[in-house]
């Protein structure tokens, strides 16, 4: 694919992942965000955050499965807009929900399991935000890079889970997503079986020269 295409469909994803923050801000603006906006600005960016990590592990399948190279050009992009979501997520229970009390803070991780495993997602997604860049994969190399951003499974079971805890009553929709997890993974294991039978491909050197 040509370099300009490329760059008009990243610019294409970035509208498109800026798209849910556009619309929870309009609605912020105009008073539409019901009887507790706190609970909906939560309920949005956590949905979110988990909607763009099923994004961010489907792309390698996809790319294997098609054949096309080029889309791992925006694993990374989707990646870091997943943890700039789940940043959101975090500040507004910080913030907004509990007021910077430390100490509350403490208590909820302590005592609340889906708070846990909430904070271990985003934890789990630091690192991988922080080694996003060209420098990083070069300074640490493929192999140890790679095995670092397999991190990315745990953090997406652990936003799932997180989100199935949270649910009290209707788990219709988290257990949707814990399936297309569970599709999501087992489609990287039997292709990485495959994958290993054929040798391995050069993905990093295209994610590298992004």
């Amino acid at each position: 694919m040509s370099n300009r295409r490329i760059v008009a469909l990243k610019v294409a994803v970035w509208l498109a992942c800026l798209t849910p923050l556009g619309l929870l801000a309009w609605k912020g603006l105009t008073d539409r965000l019901g009887a507790n906006p706190i609970s909906v600005i939560t309920l949005s960016t956590g949905l979110w955050t988990l909607t763009f990590l099923m994004i961010t592990l489907s792309i390698t399948p996809l790319r294997r499965l098609s054949g096309q190279a080029w889309l791992i050009r925006f694993r990374r992009l989707v990646g870091l807009f997943t943890f700039f979501y789940g940043c959101l997520h975090l500040t507004t229970y910080v913030w907004l929900d509990q007021f910077f009390d430390v100490h509350s803070m403490l208590k909820d991780v302590y005592k609340r399991p889906f708070i846990t495993a909430g904070f271990t997602a985003w934890l789990l997604m630091l690192p991988l935000a922080l080694t996003s860049t060209a420098w990083a994969i070069r300074r640490l190399g493929g192999t140890r890079w790679q095995w670092l951003h397999r991190l990315i499974y745990l953090s997406a079971s652990a936003g799932a889970i997180h989100f199935y805890w949270l649910v009290k009553k209707d788990i219709t929709v988290p257990v949707r997503y814990l399936v297309v997890l569970g599709v999501l993974l087992g489609a990287r294991v039997a292709l990485g079986a495959w994958a290993r039978r054929r040798g391995p491909a050069p993905a990093l050197q295209a994610e590298a020269a992004d």
